[in-house]
């Protein structure tokens, strides 16, 4: 059985940074890949940044690189997004997902394990 909880989504100016965390609970060793999606209202899911566990291959949004950050703390089962110079349009619900075959493709039909998301606010 899968369990993911995202935290850390907030009110932000633009420029500022925030940091989320994904916590992932499974119960079988083997390593998965987990994606952060985002929705803006009025606006289709899109993949922000992705991350294959098993070998550590990563994803990222053209319009986030350079700005967001996917890392991982294994002892933890956390995966973090570290998200600097953060814009309006960053702005949505971000959701974390989790599945075992996904590979670093931010694609979300690949991902069966989702968390209820955590809202990020952009705005002067």
């Amino acid at each position: 059985q899968w369990q993911v909880a995202e935290s850390g989504g907030g009110l932000v100016q633009p420029g500022e940074s925030l940091r989320l965390s994904c916590e992932v609970r499974k119960d079988t060793l083997d390593t998965y890949s987990v994606g952060w999606f985002r929705q803006a209202p009025g606006k289709e899911r899109e993949g922000v940044s992705c991350i294959d566990l098993s070998d550590g291959e990563t994803y990222y949004l053209e319009s986030v690189k350079d700005r967001f950050t996917i890392s991982t703390d294994v002892a933890k089962n956390t995966v973090y997004l570290q998200m600097t110079g953060l814009k309006p349009e960053d702005t949505g619900v971000y959701t974390c997902a989790a599945d075992l075959a996904a590979g670093a493709q931010c694609v979300h039909y690949l991902f069966d394990h989702w968390g209820k998301g955590t809202e990020v606010t952009v705005s002067p």
